[in-house]
């Protein structure tokens, strides 16, 4: 079975009553998955350091195939996959093929700017620490909207098609 690990945000501005990245996990938990179970760790702190400490730690327990970080866009409309992160002196890219990935998606892109905010910090210091110790997983970022009534089940159906293309490519 592949193992994936799903990770989301506090929030972190004082009128967001809740993190849509989070909710959209809160969701996904809620569902029942077929032949995919991810872990979730939910609601990391908005911290670079303690962010990237936690889902280290999480990657090194759990051993994932996948990672995915989630984390909220307020001005996006749709889920958006992430192609890199920078570092203070290099890019790091996914090495999952996100235009493959988006072919099969109604309400997904992909960007190429994570942010430079703690979502590209903790983007980066995940696939950094792929790279050096775990070189057969793959790490993706996914920003996700304001979740909806409208979207929702948009964003829902998109997440999950991107959960089973994944898992059908680390076999």
């Amino acid at each position: 079975m592949t193992k994936i690990l799903l990770t989301s945000f506090q929030t972190w501005l004082p009128h967001q009553i809740t993190n849509s990245s989070d909710d959209l996990l809160d969701y996904l938990e809620k569902q029942t998955f077929k032949q995919l179970f991810p872990t979730f760790l939910r609601q990391l702190p908005v911290d670079i350091s303690l962010a990237s400490q936690q889902a280290i730690a999480a990657i090194n327990d759990i051993q994932p195939q996948v990672v995915i970080c989630c984390g909220m866009a307020e001005s996006r409309q749709q889920l958006t996959l992430e192609s890199h992160a920078r570092g203070q002196k290099d890019k790091l890219y996914t090495t999952i093929n996100l235009e493959k990935l988006v072919l099969k998606l109604s309400n997904t892109s992909i960007s190429h700017d994570a942010g430079k905010f703690v979502c590209e910090g903790l983007y980066y210091q995940v696939l950094h620490h792929l790279r050096n110790s775990h070189p057969h997983s793959h790490g993706l970022f996914i920003h996700v909207p304001v979740l909806t009534e409208i979207n929702l089940s948009h964003i829902i159906n998109d997440f999950n098609l991107i959960l089973e293309e994944l898992r059908k490519v680390v076999k």
